[in-house]
């Protein structure tokens, strides 16, 4: 599961700091891990509130962003976002509905937006995600780019609810609607799409103005966040808002500017390492240059994302 360049840690080092709000990296905070800096910007972030559509509220501050709906029963919440931010995000919850929580939604396995499983599930709430993802939080997983090994959730931060490629689940004024896509960012993310709200998030398959992360070792590829990106495209309407796994919300442009981004890049790497080009002799060549000043200035820099690109072609 280790990976072969041996830069790859210094460039994640220097990402995350970015991510966490620091600028270029001090000497105490390029001794701290990725994982470490990313946890440190959660806990020390307000987590903030945005109604959208249809009673489904969007809040982000603690990882990836997280959206709850109110119903009945509780509230509905797609991702859980880190469980240093527990306290901020529950007197969040509480203020759009002080009742609980029904269900969790994972989009996918990663800490940033599913650390929180294990108080939504002691908080009441009946967890769901697709089949790998459960079994990844199952398991130890050396994540190389983010210098952390994670370690099992309790059963009771598990999925009790597996969605093996779509589920349909009414609550409160709304339907929402759960797919599976095909392995992309990883091999176990879900779209969930409030259809009368109109409001899709999609996890981590979108990054909005950001370069994505790709987890190869939990069977991510760049073919497959490109055939996601074609997915997300297809779900969205004109009116439709975007919830991207990361960065501000989107709509259907975006999502074409997203995918067109993920397949330029895609054929510029391909073609160098198609002329025997190594991996560092391709980021030398510079084959994001054209979208750098937009995608490439926090979290994945441009010689991450090369490389990530460059493991799939």
């Amino acid at each position: 599961m280790t990976m072969k360049n041996a830069g790859l840690f210094g460039v994640a080092v220097s990402a995350a700091a970015l991510l966490a709000g620091l600028g270029a990296p001090s000497l105490a905070a390029a001794q701290q891990t990725p994982y470490e800096m990313i946890n440190a910007a959660a806990a020390s972030s307000d987590i903030t509130t945005t109604p959208l559509r249809g009673g489904v509220v969007l809040l982000q501050g603690s990882g990836g962003n997280m959206v709850a709906m109110p119903g009945p029963d509780g509230l509905l919440m797609v991702d859980d976002g880190i469980s240093l931010s527990k306290a901020k995000v529950e007197a969040k919850l509480h203020d759009i509905q002080p009742t609980g929580i029904k269900y969790a939604v994972n989009t996918h396995w990663h800490w940033d937006h599913t650390d929180g499983n294990v108080w939504v599930h002691d908080d009441g709430a009946t967890i769901i995600a697709q089949a790998n993802t459960a079994k990844h939080l199952g398991e130890t997983i050396r994540v190389v780019e983010w210098g952390h090994t994670f370690t099992p959730l309790p059963a009771g931060g598990r999925a009790a609810l597996l969605v093996a490629k779509e589920k349909t689940l009414p609550y409160g004024t709304d339907v929402l609607r759960l797919r599976a896509y095909m392995p992309s960012h990883t091999d176990g993310d879900l779209s969930a799409y409030f259809t009368k709200a109109d409001v899709l998030l999609t996890g981590d398959t979108y990054w909005n103005g950001l370069y994505p992360f790709i987890d190869y070792v939990a069977g991510g590829s760049i073919d497959g966040m490109i055939a996601a990106a074609n997915a997300n495209i297809a779900m969205a309407g004109e009116k439709t808002i975007v919830v991207p796994g990361h960065g501000p919300l989107g709509d259907r442009a975006s999502l074409i500017e997203y995918r067109d981004m993920l397949v330029t890049i895609r054929a510029n790497v391909a073609a160098l390492k198609k002329q025997g080009k190594t991996l560092e002799e391709t980021i030398a060549a510079q084959p994001t240059a054209a979208f750098d000043a937009k995608w490439g200035q926090m979290i994945i820099s441009p010689a991450l994302f090369t490389t990530l690109v460059y493991r799939g072609v």
